[in-house]
């Protein structure tokens, strides 16, 4: 496809773009970290890891060489520019969405969420919105910047309000963010799994937009990322938390802020990696 650049394929994503159902896509754009920088890297890292992996998984019993998953390639993007960046992006994920295809973006830092959530509200007004992290990601501003990785999902709450923000493993947050997602979001401190169950029963068939920060792990299992927190989930149960959407109505899928740089052991890559391959099984294996 035009637009995209691709030095490798993710294991298994062999089907032709006309046949697939799914796509899966890299959206290299780091623009706005304020940690450490080092995401845009993370697509094609997550590709190599993948073939350290089967293509089947015991949890789920399915087999990514049986799914209709096309590997795109990542978007090339014009860098230095926030804007523009965002812009392509939506274009992407609208283009999929005009062949009929649903898309697991591989980012990148947090706020390509946003263009990919925004292009998914116009063919599902009533989208529910899934959002694992270690932080809130609710500022309305950060560093007087209103498009940060540290502002993207209440500009994701502005698009779709309240009660269809549901939040799991948050565990860092100002006083301000607390509140405010007290008041506007659904959001689970810290857990993930059990929550999850609870919540799949609240969607009741809706469609749900997935949007997984991979620093909801414990930077013990994952240290290559941007802003890693002390604490969090284990690796299994992130992998547990993908396999949940089995039977859920997901419509679109992000796993953002892999940075490999600062993880020489290949460890943060490989999660990702299986993370990915968790997902991609849980909507479109068979």
């Amino acid at each position: 496809m035009t637009g995209f650049v691709r030095a490798g394929r993710f294991l298994g994503c062999d089907a032709p773009y006309e046949q697939a159902a799914w796509v899966l896509f890299g959206v290299p754009f780091d623009g706005t970290a304020s940690f450490q920088p080092g995401s845009r890297f993370g697509p094609p890292r997550i590709r190599e890891a993948s073939w350290n992996l089967e293509t089947y998984s015991p949890r789920l019993g399915r087999d990514l060489a049986a799914a209709a998953v096309h590997d795109a390639g990542d978007l090339e993007l014009p860098l230095g520019n926030v804007a523009a960046s965002l812009a392509a992006a939506e274009a992407a994920a609208r283009r999929f969405l005009a062949d009929g295809k649903r898309w697991i973006a591989l980012g990148g830092e947090h706020l390509v969420t946003l263009p990919l959530v925004r292009a998914a509200l116009e063919r599902w007004p009533d989208l529910v919105v899934a959002h694992f992290d270690a932080h809130a990601d609710l500022r309305d501003t950060y560093l007087g910047e209103r498009l940060s990785h540290a502002t993207v999902l209440r500009r994701v709450w502005e698009l779709v309000g309240d009660g269809r923000l549901f939040q799991f493993g948050i565990r860092s947050g100002t006083a301000e963010e607390w509140a405010f997602a007290a008041a506007h979001a659904r959001t689970f401190p810290d857990a993930v799994v059990e929550p999850l169950r609870a919540a799949r029963a609240a969607w009741a068939g809706r469609p749900v937009y997935v949007t997984f920060d991979v620093d909801v792990i414990d930077p013990a299992f994952l240290p290559g990322t941007g802003t890693p927190e002390p604490g969090g989930i284990t690796a299994g149960e992130a992998f547990e938390a993908a396999a949940l959407f089995r039977d859920v109505e997901v419509v679109g899928i992000d796993v953002v802020e892999t940075m490999p740089l600062h993880d020489t052991s290949q460890r943060t890559a490989l999660v990702a990696a299986k993370l990915v391959r968790e997902f991609a099984l849980a909507v479109a294996g068979r």
